[in-house]
C-alpha cells in the first residue's frame, strides 16, 4: 500500500501531491490493478489534512480512470501506467542513488540537488526536441 507524504515547500497543492504520488507509484509498478489506496480516514490521520483534500485527489484519479471507489469498502486501482521500460527502472534507480550519494558527499543539500537535477532534466529535454 502506498504511504503518502506532503512537501509544504513544493508549491504544489496537497491534493495534487497525492495525485502525483499515486501516478508515480503506478508508473513505477509500486501500485497494481486491484491494490487498495489508503482510506480517506487513514490519510487524514497520517497527514493531518482535510478529508475534502483527499476526496478531491481520489475523485480526480477516478475521473481519469485510474481508480474506482467502492462505497463502504475503499478505493481501488483499476488501471496501471507501467510500460515496457519497467525492467530498466531497477538499474537506473541504483545509478541515481549512487549519484545522489556523490552529490551529498560534495556538500549539496536537497534543494541544490533538486535544482541541479531539474535544470539538467529540462535542458536535456529541450536538446532532444531540437
Amino acid at each position: 500500500m502506498i504511504e503518502f507524504h506532503l512537501d509544504g515547500r513544493s508549491g504544489v497543492s496537497p491534493y495534487l501531491q497525492l495525485v502525483q504520488q499515486v501516478r508515480h507509484a503506478l508508473r513505477l509498478g509500486l501500485l497494481r490493478e486491484g491494490d487498495q489506496l489508503p482510506t480517506v480516514k487513514e490519510v487524514v490521520s497520517h497527514l493531518a489534512i482535510n478529508a475534502n483534500t483527499v476526496l478531491k485527489a481520489y475523485r480526480e484519479l477516478e475521473h481519469v480512470g485510474l481508480v474506482a471507489a467502492r462505497p463502504g469498502i475503499g478505493t481501488f486501482v483499476t488501471a496501471t501506467l507501467t510500460d515496457t521500460s519497467l525492467a530498466a527502472h531497477g538499474p537506473l534507480r541504483l545509478e541515481l542513488q549512487r549519484w545522489l550519494s556523490k552529490a551529498r558527499r560534495a556538500g549539496l543539500d536537497d534543494e541544490s540537488i533538486e535544482a541541479l537535477f531539474m535544470t539538467t532534466f529540462r535542458t536535456t529535454a529541450q536538446e532532444n526536441i531540437a
